[in-house]
Order: structure tokens, then sequence, then C-alpha cells
């Protein structure tokens, strides 16, 4: 078994970060760090949690330029972009910050003589993040802001593939003022972080993954009857009807499929085009994606950079081989993109027609640069495509007529539904999924839910 692992950086292949990982005394340690933390950290007053977890975004944003480049070169993200994620972190825990108040207010209920009631949120204890590799900013402070505002302790474990984005955030609350223990990062294996999940010492688990990983999890901690928040990823859709603007419609689509190379919960893996728009969208959706710049992610000219690592690239040109030896068409030609190799993570995007239901690439979650299109009559047809697929996060209709576009969106089985837009996520709103996407949900004023339990107080006051 290795005690250390290194990120090897998918822009060259080098070894970009270091990391031993925790020993079991070292769990230890952290775990009884974080229960005599929370004891304190929950009677310190809201107004006070929100000034700390304040101070640690701003802390966070000034460290901006550094964060992003190692971002940059743990995972490959465009440096152009790179950036981009921070400022959605900031985004999203203040949105947290600013609904905390009414979120976390005691629910007063009706007046009744002699008795006072009410529900109080009451922290849960000690929450485990275990955040991903493809967005390590935006997955996590989904959970860690509210989860402290609410009184919790946070324990962080990060991909192996972003040790840092765990460091620095760790880093930005200590600087912050953060009481020592309330939040704090491990490096673990997967057979140690399973067994933390299932070591009845923490309280609440908020996992973002693979489905097979999530099973892991839910399993995990079975008996030990604790909440579990599972997002499990997606094969997200999208339907262009007949009355879409389709140059606005090209122009999103394209993004929500390739931003990222691809590698994107919610980012558009299949797209059904209305038979009267269809030409027009597809040569339209075509010259754009060949626009894309493929090439090293510090690269201030790329639009498109290498995947996380060769193998997922090489499972990604799989599905498409696969997909064209069963009938598909596909209209990218690799050589336009000089970086793309097979057993390289740099990968040119695809765009593939003439695609079914029977294939892969229509059915199994990509993660990667290449979108199925297909030619529908009807939005009966579209919905019906959409539907058909065991998960469930988001999905989009490009349409001018709103009223009948919400009365689709009523019928898609989704988390979240969009209507000339997608890939993106509002704080506002609880991010959530249906199916084997996952249960549970963060963000909004419902994302405090799991991360608190109710406690009801019922007191006679005349006797």
């Amino acid at each position: 078994m290795s005690l250390s692992k290194n990120t090897i950086s998918p822009i060259d292949g080098s070894v970009y970060v270091q990391r031993n990982y925790a020993n079991q005394e070292q769990i230890d340690t952290t775990l009884q760090a974080a229960h005599k933390a929370q004891k304190d950290w929950k009677s310190i007053p809201l107004s006070k949690r929100k000034a700390l977890c304040s101070a640690a975004v701003q802390a966070f944003v000034a460290n901006k330029d550094t964060i992003a480049k190692e971002l940059c070169w743990q995972m490959g993200r465009p440096i152009r972009y790179a950036a981009g994620e921070v400022g959605s972190f900031a985004e999203r825990a203040e949105h947290m910050i600013t609904i905390a108040d009414s979120a976390l207010e005691p629910v007063q209920q009706e007046e009744k003589a002699g008795f006072i009631r009410y529900i109080s949120h009451e922290p849960v204890g000690v929450v485990l993040v275990i955040a991903p590799w493809n967005y390590p900013l935006h997955t996590p402070i989904n959970v860690i802001v509210p989860a402290l505002l609410a009184g919790n302790s946070v324990i962080l474990k990060h991909s192996s593939q972003t040790p840092l984005c765990a460091e620095r955030i760790c880093e930005a609350f200590t600087s912050a003022g953060l009481p020592e223990g309330v939040l704090q990062y491990l490096h673990l294996q997967h057979d140690a972080t399973e067994a933390l999940v299932g070591s009845g010492q923490v309280n609440h688990v908020a996992f973002t993954g693979s489905v097979a990983a999530g099973r892991k999890i839910e399993q995990a901690a079975a008996g030990q009857f604790i909440g579990v928040g599972l997002e499990l990823g997606g094969k997200d859709p999208a339907y262009i009807r007949a009355d879409a603007d389709v140059s606005y419609a090209i122009e999103s689509t394209v993004d929500g499929a390739f931003f990222n190379s691809g590698q994107s919960c919610c980012g558009l893996e299949r797209i059904y085009v209305h038979e009267s728009v269809y030409d027009d969208f597809l040569e339209g959706f075509l010259a754009l994606t060949n626009s894309y710049q493929l090439g090293r992610s510090d690269d201030p000219e790329t639009t498109l950079g290498p995947m996380v690592r060769a193998s997922a690239a090489d499972f990604v040109r799989q599905q498409i081989t696969e997909a064209v030896t069963q009938g598909a068409v596909a209209h990218i030609n690799p050589k336009h993109f000089s970086m793309d190799e097979t057993g390289s993570p740099y990968m040119a995007p695809q765009v593939l027609t003439q695609v079914d239901h029977s294939m892969r690439v229509m059915t199994e979650e990509s993660f990667g640069p290449v979108v199925g299109i297909m030619k529908v009559a009807n939005d009966n047809e579209a919905i019906n495509l959409m539907n058909d697929s065991d998960l469930g996060l988001t999905a989009a209709i490009y349409t001018q007529d709103i009223d009948q576009g919400i009365e689709l969106g009523d019928q898609i089985e989704t988390g979240t539904f969009f209507i000339n837009r997608c890939d993106y996520l509002d704080p506002a709103l609880a991010w959530t999924g249906v199916k084997n996407t996952g249960r549970g949900c963060t963000l909004s004023s419902l994302g405090f839910e799991a991360l608190t339990q109710p406690k009801s107080y019922h007191i006679k006051t005349k006797l």
C-alpha cells in the first residue's frame, strides 16, 4: 500500500504535487479535533460565524492568481478560465452567507394559549466533504460554508488529483480566524475514506463522484444512521425546438458540451434537434467546434485543454470508435487539432450524428469532449429521448415559447431544468438530481436542511 501520492499534471505528464496520505493516528487526531471544536463553534453567534466565513472568502479570492495557476496544472483547466472558478466559489459562498439568517431562523408555530412552540435547526456535528477533481473549488464550497454557518465542523477530503485545493481552502479560513479544528483536510486513499465514512465518527457525508463510487460511500455509511448527500454525474440532454433562436442555441450548447473538455457532471452530452432546424444547427455547431484551440492549459490562447489523464481520454475515444462502427458519423477531423493522440490526455472535440440509444455514447456518461446530435420530428419524441436515461442532473430546452417550454419541462425527469441556457448552477436554486444521479441537494435555503437536524421546543408557560 502506497503511503504517498503523486499528482501528475495532464499538461506535460510531470509530477506537480506529492503528498503523503494520512495515517490512522492522523485521522484519529483530526476527528478528535473536529468533535472538540464543534462543541464550541456551535455556540458562537451566527453573526460571528458569518463574518468569519466572509473574511475567509475574501482571503481566498485575494490569492486568486496562485490558485488559478495551481488549478490549471493539477487538472488541466485552461488558464484563461481557471480564475473563473475562484469567482464562482465566492459567489456561491456569499449567497449562502446572505441567506443564512432566514434559512436557520427557528420555525415559529401559530400561537396557542399557554404555550411557546418552535422548531430550531441544530447542527448535525462533523461533516465530511469528499470533493472531486473536475470542479474542486465549486463543489466543496457548496457544503463547507452552509455547514460552518449551521454550527458544524468540517473535514475536507479532496481528490488526489487536486490536493492543493483542499489546502488553499483551509488556509483561507485559518487566516480569517476560524478556530482550530473547525475546518480541516485529510489526504486519504479510497479504503481509508470508506473506513472514515463507516467509522461512526462523522455525522454527514457529502460526496461528488461516479455512480460506482457513490454506491461504495452509501454502503460504507449503512448502519451508521447518518445523512449522505450524493451527486453522481449526468448524461445531460438539450432539445432545440423548431422555434429556437438557432444562432444563440449553437453558441450556448457548444460551450455546454466542451467547456472543461466536457468534464462536467452537468455538461451537455446529447442534443436533440427538431428536423426543421437540424441542418442549420449542425452546420453552425460544427463551425464553432472547429474554432476551438486544443493545447496546453497554461497557454492563454488555449480554449480546450487536456483531459485529466490519458486513460480518461482513451475511454471517450473508445466510445466514439464503437459508435462509428455501429453507424454513427464523426464530423470533426482530429488532425485539425494537432495535439490529439491516442494514449495522450489531449483530445480533440468530436460531434457525432446518425446516433441512437443503442450506442454507449448516448447512454453512458462520457465525461469528455464528445456530443451526439439526433434529429427529432416533434416535442414528444424529444422528451421521450431526454428521459431515456438512468441519470438526471440537468436538462435544457431552447425555445422562444417560454410557456410551452415550461410545460415540456414539467415532463422531463431531471434535477434542474433550463430554458435557453445549460451547464450552469445558480446558488439560489437547489442543486440536486434524480435517478442514479443521486440524492439530497446543496445550495439554496434547502441546502441547509441536510446539514441540520430539527429540534422541537414545546414549552408550557402556564401551570
